[in-house]
């Protein structure tokens, strides 16, 4: 089954990017990114910007985060894949960066949401980004969430 992303989140005023691989079954139903309630993005990005994301709507979650100067985009634009999972993704279409330099011409990091969407790292740093590949945010990368709520914030708070 083709799945396909959500549009960017980001302007002019983005200077962080975070980039996931493709939406998940419970987050393209409810067009969100990261909707599945166990996946733990809104919490790890809340926990590092001191806001609490998780109580907020969709929309007030995104107006935080451009407020913040974070902006949220996917690496695939489309992709073939039954269910959820990351590894499953299939005949995938890369997304077109090269629009960065235009809508988010004070972008300084992208910063990919796990090892799928961080294959990609070296793209976009020759693209002349700063990158850093963060832990999923993914429920079931819960073995170490300190370690990675850490890495998260001290990320975020550059």
């Amino acid at each position: 089954m083709i799945k396909r992303g959500f549009p960017a989140v980001l302007d002019e005023n983005t200077e962080i990017l975070i980039l996931g691989s493709l939406p998940g079954d419970e987050s393209i139903r409810r067009q969100q990114y990261y909707g599945h309630p166990g996946n733990d993005f809104w919490r790890l990005v809340g926990r590092a910007i001191g806001e609490n994301l998780q109580d907020m709507d969709y929309e007030t979650r995104l107006e935080t985060l451009k407020r913040n100067r974070i902006g949220l985009w996917d690496v695939f634009k489309a992709g073939k894949r039954e269910g959820s999972e990351d590894s499953k993704i299939r005949e995938e279409e890369v997304n077109q960066f090269s629009i960065l330099k235009e809508i988010a011409p004070g972008l300084k990091l992208v910063c990919f949401n796990g090892k799928k969407s961080g294959k990609y790292e070296p793209l976009l740093r020759a693209m002349g980004y700063k990158t850093k590949v963060l832990p999923s945010s993914s429920g079931i990368n819960r073995r170490s969430v300190k370690i990675r709520e850490e890495e998260w914030k001290a990320t975020l708070k550059q």
